[in-house]
């Protein structure tokens, strides 16, 4: 970011600025790294960035849903779903769909548990936690979640320990410590 403003870089002085939004997202910050994201996002011409484009509406649309803002961050993500099949994003469909499927559950939308679970089946269909580990943690924390609402508490810990075990590092990172609190509960009931 420092040398996009010395040398008059504005778009990547913005996708910094973008990145700075997702960290502080990351880090627990929602309202302001989302604030941040969003003033910044919007000086990006849609045509600029091509693959960093989908990837900040989705983090938009994730950040709305830990906002409370669901219905608004459903919008985005099908934005965000409807740009990746006309541009042939297929690297990000997975998480795309895994956010949606958390953001219907959040927003208790019509469809509710329905709609979540269509999405989370898509995206196992995907295969995207035996593809990628690091996709795996969090597209496994969603499925096995959904897995537990529906009564398959065995079933659910199998998949998100199978994940976990992948990893030999990266333990600090917000989806493999999500997906350890869920271990760990489910250990304790």
């Amino acid at each position: 970011m420092d040398l996009s403003a010395r040398h008059t870089l504005r778009r990547w002085d913005a996708i910094g600025r973008c990145f700075e939004g997702v960290w502080l997202i990351k880090r627990g910050d929602i309202g302001g790294g989302l604030e941040l994201l969003r003033t910044a996002f919007s000086r990006i011409p849609q045509n600029a960035f091509i693959l960093l484009y989908t990837l900040f509406l989705a983090e938009i649309a994730d950040a709305l849903g830990r906002d409370a803002k669901a219905a608004e961050g459903l919008w985005i993500i099908d934005e965000a779903l409807a740009r990746s099949e006309r541009n042939e994003e297929r690297w990000c469909v997975a998480e795309l769909l895994r956010i949606k499927g958390e953001l219907i559950h959040a927003g208790g939308c019509a469809g509710g548990r329905g709609g979540r679970r269509g999405a989370l089946l898509a995206l196992a269909r995907l295969g995207a936690p035996a593809k990628c580990p690091v996709m795996g943690a969090a597209n496994s924390t969603s499925l096995a979640r959904l897995q537990q609402d529906q009564g398959r508490a065995a079933e659910a810990r199998s998949l998100l320990q199978s994940v976990y075990d992948r990893f030999s590092e990266g333990f600090e990172t917000a989806d493999l410590k999500t997906a350890k609190a869920y271990l760990d509960s489910w250990v304790s009931r």
